[in-house]
């Protein structure tokens, strides 16, 4: 558990509700439902107009990755692959193919496939290199329906605003109805502009960071393939993992 996404996103709403209690405000004028499902069915509509439904889907499920992150197996990953360079060396590329079928990440059974197949070096860097990138893409682009989402929903709030002084005129001919009226049609203002920046920008971008461990991850196996393909010692294979995961740790 990212007990530091939690506390962040208490210590937001916590802020909100403070602010508005310290100055007199009522915590009731804070609650529309009204004005939240026009931003937020709003937003989503806009977002979903945006991006296929496929994309949206899976960027929806990344979001678990904010409060629990997905699993770094970064230090068991280059100790196997130690094993798989000292094996290799010892005897050669073709007592890995063992080790493919244990593996459950389809990237690193690939890796490991090029391997026994006796792929050169470069070629493998190349295969890997365009299996990376596209997975790059695809991660990203399914984030960026939060960052979409950040962009839409000040905007959407704003629509929200107006609707609500549109009510407001068409009961000017009562006036004690209009100043609660005009407070209630900004509330969709601050939804907007609150959820955008306290929710849906900072998840974008605690997605893009754990899409670049993941990248770093593959790197650090690509170089790690590259290095056994050329019959490098496995004291230098090891000491450029170590690289890596000092870059993990920091």
């Amino acid at each position: 558990m990212d007990w530091g996404s939690v506390a962040g996103l208490i210590i937001a709403i916590a802020g909100l509700v403070l602010g508005q209690t310290l100055e007199g405000g009522h915590l009731k004028s804070l609650m529309q439902p009204a004005a939240f499902m026009v931003v937020m069915l709003g937003t989503i509509g806009a977002v979903l107009l945006q991006s296929e439904l496929k994309l949206f889907l899976k960027g929806l499920r990344m979001l678990r990755w904010v409060f629990v992150h997905p699993e770094d197996d970064r230090h068991k990953l280059a100790q196997r692959i130690n094993q798989w360079s000292q094996q290799a060396r010892k005897e050669s590329v073709l007592s890995l193919e063992s080790h493919i079928k244990r593996e459950k990440d389809p990237f690193v059974r690939k890796g490991l496939q090029l391997l026994v197949d006796g792929t050169p070096a470069d070629r493998i860097r190349e295969v890997c290199a365009i299996d990376m990138y596209y997975f790059e893409v695809q991660e990203r682009d399914a984030a960026k329906i939060w960052s979409a989402a950040g962009g839409y929903a000040p905007t959407v709030g704003i629509i929200g605003a107006v609707l609500g002084l549109i009510h407001v005129m068409e009961n000017l001919s009562d006036p004690a109805k209009i100043g609660s009226g005009i407070a209630v049609a900004f509330v969709a203002t601050i939804y907007g502009v609150a959820l955008a920046n306290l929710v849906f920008l900072p998840i974008a971008n605690k997605l893009k960071g754990h899409i670049q461990h993941e990248i770093s991850r593959r790197e650090m196996l690509l170089n790690a393939w590259v290095s056994i393909a050329r019959g490098d010692n496995p004291k230098l294979v090891s000491e450029r993992l170590e690289a890596y995961l000092r870059l993990r740790e920091s």
